[in-house]
């Protein structure tokens, strides 16, 4: 787990250390155990390395091999590597280090474009090949690692956050008109390749980019999640796909215990995260560190979910901390949160994993996360809504909307309105291709492949690299994803969502646990706009900065603050935190 930067240019000037220098700078948080830059005429790489494993020199990056004319920077965790190193030594190549990082440039040598094929992990990487000049980006299946870069002209900038490429300067920081009409339509999520900024891209996820040395390129997209059954699949019992999911999960968990620094799990109290501490101490693991956070109590709302994540602690016998956050220290971390987010992100838990990765790192670099169940086994309560929909589209962007076209011109100054509605349009294509058979195998592959990527998975990485802590999702491997994407529907909706999984739980956590009701972060302070942030908000949006930039409407903005608590999304998130965010974020970056 690192940042990674670099610059290829295209007409024959050499690439810039300078913009390395600044870029590496910026990530230091993600990578503090050590830094470096390799330059070599038109291509210069930078890396920021958290050590987890090959402790040692030998797995530093950027990673040369001279042998095989072959530079690399990488980000991630390749689960596989010891295999993949196997069969690679076997095939006659000799490796100089015990590092998963070595395994991707040989895997590239021998396998070429079908490597990424081969890694199970999360991974962002980039090599440039000496003899043909031709660079290859990379990103994992399912958008765990980021990999931003600037559009080319001369020259190509890349990195493992926004913030890194605006530190480099030479890029266009103005706001992306598109880029924003999703942001402020699809619940701030602001699906590849578009960012915020207009002269910011994002690789998309599954996808291989091959670059010539003019600069030309061509995107291949290696892996497709498609929701079909075979007859041999809707022949399978109950029992039966219990036993594979679980079986499955396993393994997902085994794998990312794979490091050479302990490994920690954070214990939220709901089914995802004690499955994995419940997996893990039936594999026998012993004294496993585990971690919960709480905040104050606020408008009657709890702001700690303890007494359940006390309940498999105890059950477990794991080394368990809790972190109790008064509201004070949360409303001033705030700032630095917004200026850990690579990209505005309205969820109120920003602030409860930025706080929790603070604590934890203190005591291990490694930890195994519940993300991204929800969205893979339909655990969310619109989901069954969805299941007999006759106008999924509709019914979707009925639900998961924050506003249509219509109400978002009232919103925004007409300066500052797309012109097309791209968000709309985004949505249909998702939905509407081939590959997923029922209305709800439609809505979980949106979910999984678009939504998640940019929103809840993006603020794990975030938030834990932003105090150098690997976050591992094993609910997120790809092939238990596949096998989920089989699994009978009325099987993951059974119980109030999730039934499969909560089928397998029933076999050693808790009843306690698996039957209580869905929980979610609670941080109740942020989630009433009221007092101090109410404060902010308003500072924000009444700023000199605000007003120069003139995004929104004033008399938009008088309602939210008339009312803010009338103004409510589909998805219960607050407009006017979302606005203020957004101003919020691009002055944390100067921008």
């Amino acid at each position: 787990m690192c940042g990674l930067c670099g610059e290829i240019t295209f007409d024959g000037s050499p690439a810039s250390v300078e913009a390395m220098t600044a870029m590496t700078g910026s990530m230091v948080p993600r990578g503090p155990d050590g830094s470096g830059i390799v330059s070599r005429g038109p291509f210069a790489f930078g890396h920021r390395r958290l050590k987890i494993i090959d402790l040692s020199e030998r797995g530093q990056q950027p990673m040369v091999d001279s042998e095989l004319g072959l530079t690399l920077v990488f980000n991630g965790c390749i689960y596989n590597h010891k295999g993949l190193r196997a069969e690679l030594e076997g095939k006659g190549y000799r490796f100089f280090s015990t590092s998963d990082t070595e395994v991707v440039l040989k895997a590239w040598h021998a396998w070429g474009s079908d490597a990424p094929k081969r890694f199970n992990g999360m991974f962002a990487f980039v090599i440039y090949e000496r003899d043909t000049g031709r660079v290859a980006m990379g990103r994992d299946r399912l958008g765990i690692k980021p990999l931003y870069y600037t559009l080319p002209d001369k020259h190509l900038r890349f990195a493992s956050t926004l913030p890194a490429l605006v530190a480099a300067g030479d890029v266009d920081t103005a706001l992306d008109p598109v880029g924003l009409a999703h942001y402020m339509t699809f619940h701030a999520v602001v699906p590849p390749p578009h960012t915020i900024l207009r002269g910011v891209r994002k690789l998309p996820a599954a996808t291989l980019r091959l670059i010539e040395p003019d600069g030309r390129f061509k995107d291949t997209q290696y892996w497709d999640l498609r929701f079909e059954r075979s007859a041999e699949d809707l022949a399978i019992s109950h029992a039966e796909w219990k036993d594979r999911v679980g079986a499955e999960l396993r393994r997902a968990v085994d794998r990312r215990m794979i490091a050479d620094v302990p490994v920690g799990v954070l214990l939220s109290g709901g089914v995802d995260s004690s499955l994995i501490v419940g997996l893990l101490a039936e594999a026998g693991q012993q004294h496993l560190k585990t971690f919960s956070i709480g905040f104050e109590a606020a408008h009657g709302e709890a702001g700690d979910e303890f007494k359940y994540s006390d309940v498999i602690a105890k059950h477990f016998g794991t080394d368990h901390t809790k972190i109790m956050i008064p509201t004070e220290h949360m409303l001033e971390s705030l700032p630095d949160t917004i200026g850990a987010m690579s990209e505005p992100m309205v969820s109120y838990d920003n602030v409860g994993f930025y706080l929790l990765s603070r604590e934890v790192a203190k005591h291990v670099k490694v930890v195994q996360s519940g993300q991204g169940a929800d969205e893979v086994f339909a655990g969310y309560h619109w989901y069954p809504k969805l299941a007999s929909s006759n106008d999924v589209l509709s019914d979707y962007m009925a639900l998961f909307f924050d506003r249509d076209r219509e109400k978002l011109a009232s919103h925004l100054n007409e300066d500052w309105m797309a012109e097309e509605d791209d968000p709309a349009r985004m949505v249909e294509a998702h939905l509407m291709k081939d590959g997923a058979e029922r209305p709800l195998d439609r809505v979980l592959r949106i979910d999984t492949t678009v939504m998640l990527v940019d929103d809840p998975v993006k603020r794990v990485d975030n938030m834990t690299m932003a105090w150098g802590l690997e976050a591992r999702v094993p609910f997120l491997d790809h092939e238990l994803v596949e096998l989920a994407a089989r699994v009978p529907l009325e099987m993951k909706l059974k119980d109030e969502g999730k039934g499969v999984l909560k089928d397998v739980a029933r076999d050693f956590i808790p009843s306690a646990v698996i039957d209580r009701p869905k929980g979610y972060f609670p941080v109740p302070a942020l989630k009433y706009i009221a007092g101090p942030v109410l404060d902010m908000t308003r500072d924000a949006l009444s700023s000199q900065a605000a007003s120069d930039r003139g995004l929104f409407r004033s008399e938009y903005l008088d309602s939210l603050f008339a009312d803010p608590k009338a103004h409510i999304t589909p998805l219960r998130g607050s407009e006017l935190w979302q606005c203020a965010l957004l101003e919020l974020w691009l002055q944390s970056h100067n921008l």
